[in-house]
């Protein structure tokens, strides 16, 4: 794939087995591949670099170019077989990315699934670590509303210290945040500045208020995503980074994400939630 051509020491410095765990406190430091078969010694110069600032290059490149497609099994989505299916609809379909749950073990099973960069999610910093050790080369810190059904809510007090405490564990890692949707429009772009101010690389925005619309058939998809294409369209203006539109689209509003400002579209229950891996893959070219 283009993306993966583009910056090929990356399989070396992520893929594999066996990990050289030189001393530093930022774990992209050590990832380093050294089986010989795959990354010879003579290569080690450019395996370095692009396990370093090739790997947020490699991330964020399909940001830059507006056309981000990450393809969300889910942050509680421990089910080795969805989870796989999901992963191989994201590769044949034409994503850009996949954002899993913060699990090494799924971690795992995902590199020896796909190509495409491995985001993942959680709301408890330190589990980044390990997750990132095992291959994931983003971290997001999102994907709440497990927790919404649970009745949390999270403040911007709560997230920005969760972003600081991300940052401190992991200064290199391509970070996304996303931003609440139960804070209003305004707070959500105040929230958004000050993450941009702390280093995050892409802001993520969700809906969610109209989980059951109103109305059905077309009408009912762009309802469903009124909340995140207001907050798509009102952050996009307001900081430099990236911001990606999720929750509640699909192929009828994705494309409005886009025309609203996002630099690309989150998708989760629109493909999770099917039961066969070609009707995913389906569903995902349809968004590529």
């Amino acid at each position: 794939m283009a993306h993966g051509a583009a910056c090929r020491p990356l399989s070396c410095a992520i893929n594999g087995d066996v990990f050289v765990r030189p001393r530093g406190s930022d774990p992209l430091l050590r990832l380093v591949q050294t089986r010989r078969s795959l990354c010879p010694a003579r290569k080690q110069v450019a395996v370095t670099r692009c396990s370093l600032s090739g790997t947020k290059e490699l991330v964020l490149k399909s940001f830059h170019e507006r056309r981000a497609l990450k393809i969300i099994s889910g942050l509680l989505n421990f089910d080795k077989d969805n989870v796989a299916s999901v992963i191989i609809a994201a590769e044949k379909g034409g994503a850009t990315l996949v954002d899993i749950a913060c699990d090494p073990d799924i971690v795992k099973l995902a590199m020896n699934l796909t190509s495409l960069p491995v985001c993942v999610s959680s709301v408890e910093p330190p589990e980044f670590l390990a997750a990132v050790e095992a291959g994931a080369v983003m971290v997001e810190i999102g994907n709440y509303d497990s927790f919404y059904e649970m009745g949390k809510r999270f403040s911007s007090e709560q997230i920005l210290s969760l972003t600081q405490q991300t940052r401190k564990i992991l200064p290199s890692i391509t970070l996304s945040v996303t931003v609440p949707h139960t804070l209003t429009i305004p707070d959500q772009v105040k929230l958004a500045e000050l993450l941009e101010q702390e280093g995050v690389d892409i802001i993520q925005t969700e809906g969610g208020k109209y989980r059951n619309p109103s109305a059905p058939g077309v009408i009912g998809l762009i309802e469903k995503a009124t909340p995140t294409l207001a907050a798509a369209y009102s952050i996009s203006r307001a900081v430099k980074i990236p911001v990606m539109c999720s929750s509640g689209l699909s192929t009828v509003t994705a494309p409005m994400a886009l025309a609203a400002g996002a630099a690309g579209v989150g998708i989760g229950s629109f493909v999770n939630k099917l039961n066969d891996v070609v009707a995913m893959i389906f569903e995902v070219k349809s968004l590529s």
